[in-house]
């Protein structure tokens, strides 16, 4: 499959933002604390929920549509305690089964998570969390592996504020005897959702969206109707396409707080940017300016818009410096990118890139999700004709990018097949 992109035309209109990737896979493993069924709304359709679906399904949990939007996931009174290997090797949020698992059933074997290959994923902080809660956990032949005949409350201080700890811990200690209390714990929207969620059900959790979150455990937990938040990242990545064309977009369906320090940077880049109560507009000028940005944990630039952000500033006036403090290895896009005629370099965790005036259409891959959104990006800029192959990455984690950019005027389409059917395909029994 190839996704072909012809640049050179300036995008206009209004797009709807989907629901949010990650906030979506989170509330779909905290579904397995609460025995019953659980309906979870605003649910985009893309590849990763459907993998994640599967991997329910392989451990006795059934999960079926309840419509376009919505996912009904039915948690049994018993299920397996390891997930297959072949499927949480294809998702990073895999990791998330572990702590409902071993809070559900005692116990819980689960693969070293998959994904983009974008630098290390250590389980370190997860394994740290779960022994402090009373676990006993051990790394070993490429699995996770966790017992605890009873999971009692305790304070966990994470040296990183991972998101994937912070929830694995949460979910887990929503179950556990007593008081849990996780310090220097991610502040993520995404985190805060689940959280939501997981006070719906009936946990007593304060504090998310700090650097502290409280825990009274013990549940038991019930089965609700949820939706999940829209995700900012597809927002702000649409935002990204007006910029780079000039043009003028409003995505709608959005929580506009998520994006402080995106749209920031975005009026750094000499965009014209206007807030509504749920909608976000953004007028791209021509030049784009050049500007300096470090990746940081919410509510700092999100690592996950960097490759975005370097394609808009191949383009810019001016010299760049892009400093990725997350992952170390999040610029497989660079020589993609160079390939279209931009001129950058690395230096450590550092991109230099000295803007040109105009990208030219070439072929390229897509080496992850974010990594196919920016060359993307680059393609609607560029002048010509981009054929980018490794689409699947793409529809990991946007719903129909392809229709989306085509209604706001962009000439985007797959070489063999609809964009929107390969999105629409049935992954639910």
């Amino acid at each position: 499959m190839e996704l072909v992109v012809t640049g050179g035309r300036r995008l206009s209109g209004v797009v709807a933002a989907s629901g949010s990737k990650n906030a979506t896979l989170a509330v779909m493993a905290g579904a397995l604390l609460a025995e019953g069924e659980t309906v979870i709304e605003n649910v985009p359709d893309i590849g990763d929920v459907g993998v994640m679906a599967h991997t329910l399904q392989e451990i006795g949990v059934s999960v079926k549509r309840a419509g376009p939007r919505a996912l009904r996931v039915r948690s049994r009174r018993v299920i397996h305690s390891e997930p297959p290997y072949e499927l949480c090797k294809m998702l990073r949020a895999s990791s998330l089964l572990l702590g409902p698992l071993l809070a559900r059933n005692g116990r819980a074997r689960v693969a070293l998570p998959g994904g983009d290959q974008i630098g290390s994923r250590p389980m370190d902080l997860h394994v740290k969390g779960l022994r402090a809660l009373g676990a006993d956990v051990e790394v070993e032949h490429g699995y996770v592996a966790a017992r605890a005949k009873n999971l009692v409350g305790a304070r966990v201080y994470l040296d990183f504020p991972s998101v994937g700890a912070t929830e694995n811990i949460m979910m887990a200690a929503c179950l556990a005897r007593g008081t849990s209390i996780i310090e220097n714990a991610a502040r993520e929207p995404e985190v805060v959702d689940l959280a939501n969620f997981l006070a719906l059900m009936g946990a007593g959790i304060r504090g998310a969206g700090t650097d502290v979150i409280r825990i009274e455990g013990g549940g038991p937990l019930s089965p609700v109707t949820y939706g999940v938040i829209p995700d900012r990242i597809e927002a702000a990545t649409l935002l990204a396409a007006a910029i780079v064309t000039y043009g003028h977009v409003r995505v709608t369906d959005v929580i506009p707080t998520h994006l402080e320090s995106t749209l920031s940077k975005f009026g750094e880049l000499g965009a014209e940017i206007e807030v509504g109560a749920d909608y976000v507009d953004v007028s791209g000028r021509s030049p784009v300016r050049a500007c300096d940005t470090k990746t940081l944990p919410y509510p700092g630039f999100p690592t996950d818009m960097q490759p975005q952000l370097g394609a808009v500033l191949s383009c810019a006036a001016g010299v760049s410096v892009i400093t990725e403090s997350v992952f170390e290895n999040r610029f497989l896009h660079v020589d993609e990118l160079k390939r279209m005629g931009a001129v950058m370099r690395l230096e450590g965790r550092s991109l230099i890139v000295e803007g040109v005036p105009r990208l030219t259409g070439a072929r390229v891959r897509a080496t992850g999700l974010r990594a196919g959104a920016a060359l993307v990006l680059a393609g609607l800029a560029a002048e010509g004709e981009t054929v980018i192959s490794g689409v699947e990455h793409i529809a990991r984690g946007h719903e129909d990018l392809c229709g989306k950019l085509v209604a706001l005027g962009a000439s985007v389409g797959n070489r063999n097949a609809s964009m929107e059917t390969a999105a629409g395909e049935d992954r639910f029994s």
